[in-house]
């Protein structure tokens, strides 16, 4: 490599880390033009002899969320290490037939970078192949319609149009609470339950007559929705997307949830409810990631539910809230103290859901000590790996209970 002062000079590679650049932003990492020109500033300062030094420079201008190091290493790769990156990302997108021999599937940071850097560009022809006068005719009758495919695709094998398609769809949830009966009353012609007390100062105004009777009804009010959310390495495919749905529950027109209350935890518990409350979704959860600094670590359920319960709960939990927690229930800790936290939470709510990706899989079973801890003690027990689940979710959290949630919980404990 040249020496660093050549970086603005007859060599290409300033021009390079642009390109680069505009195909990490195509894969979701967000690079604006103030990092690309600090990019360029930083290897200049730097210098760009040694691959290693290089690769940490950009990456401590690109990236500034833990869950992007990832689709970055894979870009780099692609795009500065491997001479035949073209050849590979083609192999990664054409559909291809396998056999047995061939590479496994690509990660989906692998295919995140390979549409990045393939944006616009063509397929490359397939090598020719000998007639055998055979014509192959597909019958796509049933083919799923795009809606259908995304409703039904997997949050952590998604593509990034795919994610960017799925996000749009959230932020169009309709979420039409119904309200709480209270058991505070209020003035009403049309009620139907008496008020002695109006009726008889009314008499008294009247000469001792009782000319009508007064009537009242109950005042109506809309419960919170408090969310823990965990962050570990094994939900964040998932918890990403279930936060751009609180953004949505958080920011919905008309009648809805009185305060919505959002928490992440991870190692430690994170109150993100005041970063939810922005308009714009990608300054909200950018916001949100850089309140909470356990993304992708490790988990413990049971510590931060006490830490919930003990500092939270009597400000959050109060008038009916509905708790979403948001989890796989894959804890190391002491099983026995998560049981007593989810109890001790399950009598303050009034309503406990649990969202679990896990249960996309037909073979599920509660063996794990940490789900097994906490099925006890919830509600309802729904999935939250795609859109369709979201959907089932806005239902469950918007409609009456299902009375078969109890059973099927009751079921999965017996197994």
């Amino acid at each position: 490599m040249n020496a660093a002062s050549d970086i603005t000079g007859e060599g290409k590679l300033a021009a390079n880390i642009t390109h680069f650049a505009r195909a990490l932003r195509r894969a979701g990492i967000p690079v604006g033009t103030g990092r690309v020109v600090d990019a360029i500033r930083a290897v200049e300062a730097v210098g760009f002899t040694d691959k290693a030094d290089f690769y940490h420079t950009l990456q401590a201008c690109f990236v500034s969320r833990p869950e992007h190091r990832l689709v970055f290493a894979q870009i780099f790769r692609l795009y500065w290490r491997d001479p035949q990156f073209m050849e590979h990302m083609m192999s990664i997108l054409m559909p291809t037939l396998r056999n047995m021999n061939d590479a496994p599937d690509p990660s989906a940071a692998e295919r995140r970078a390979a549409e990045a850097l393939l944006d616009g560009a063509e397929a490359p022809e397939s090598p020719e192949r000998p007639e055998t006068g055979e014509e192959v005719e597909i019958d796509l009758s049933l083919t799923a319609s795009i809606d259908e495919t995304l409703k039904t695709a997997d949050f952590e094998q998604m593509s990034t149009a795919e994610i960017a398609a799925a996000k749009r769809a959230i932020a169009r949830f309709d979420l039409d609470v119904r309200p709480i009966a209270s058991r505070r009353t209020r003035a009403d012609s049309r009620g139907h339950i008496p008020d002695w007390q109006a009726t008889m100062r009314a008499s008294l105004r009247a000469g001792g007559d009782i000319k009508a009777l007064e009537w009242r009804k109950r005042r109506i009010r809309w419960p919170n929705l408090v969310a823990l959310c965990d962050i570990s390495g094994s939900m964040s495919a998932y918890s990403r997307m279930l936060l751009h749905f609180l953004h949505a529950v958080s920011n919905t027109r008309g009648p809805g949830w009185a305060q919505v209350h959002a928490f992440t935890f991870g190692t430690r518990l994170t109150n993100i409810t005041r970063h939810l409350r922005q308009r714009d979704v990608d300054a909200a959860l950018d916001a949100a990631g850089q309140e909470a600094q356990d993304w992708e670590g490790g988990t413990r359920i049971g510590a931060t539910l006490h830490e919930f319960n003990r500092d939270w709960s009597r400000r959050v939990l109060g008038q009916g809230a509905v708790v979403l927690l948001i989890t796989d229930g894959l804890d190391r800790d002491d099983p026995e103290l998560l049981a007593r936290e989810m109890e001790r939470l399950h009598l303050s709510a009034r309503r406990l859901v649990w969202l679990n990706p896990l249960l996309r899989w037909d073979g599920f079973a509660p063996k794990a000590r940490g789900i097994r801890a906490i099925l006890p003690h919830v509600d309802s027990f729904r999935a939250c790996h795609n859109l369709a689940s979201l959907e089932d979710l806005a239902s469950v959290l918007t409609g009456p209970e299902k009375p078969g949630d109890r059973a099927r919980l009751q079921a999965m404990l017996a197994a």
